[in-house]
């Protein structure tokens, strides 16, 4: 089980990294487009505050790689639930209040890693 929260919580820390790219990159181009449904006006008056956004995604990513990577199996392990429970809070707000697709796309996967991560702790 403990191999399986890995996995999953690397899934989630790769996740943030495109979301990162999304925003912050792509955000005006055909694939941010497509990705977020917007209009190129749209985009382009919102790009500053996407990439703002990524921003904060990247930093989620660090949390869940730092969890990984750290040596000390208690510690981390700490660090996996915060980094976890901030994706799940960011999805269940965005999902909310921006669009219902972000339960599925960012909070599912946080809450699924975060029971497994529960379950091999």
């Amino acid at each position: 089980m403990q191999a399986l929260a890995t996995i999953l919580v690397a899934i989630v820390a790769i996740e943030h990294v495109y979301i990162l790219i999304l925003e912050m990159v792509l955000w005006t181009t055909p694939r941010g487009l497509k990705a977020f449904g917007m209009t190129p006006a749209q985009a382009e008056a919102t790009k500053v505050l996407a990439a703002n956004q990524g921003l904060y995604n990247g930093f989620l990513a660090a949390g869940l790689f730092w969890a990984l990577l750290h040596p000390d199996p208690a510690f981390a392990w700490q660090i996996k639930l915060f980094f976890l429970g901030a994706v799940l809070v960011a999805g269940l707000y965005g999902g909310a209040t921006a669009s219902r697709k972000i339960f599925v796309i960012q909070a599912l996967p946080a809450a699924v890693a975060l029971a497994a991560v529960l379950i091999a702790g």
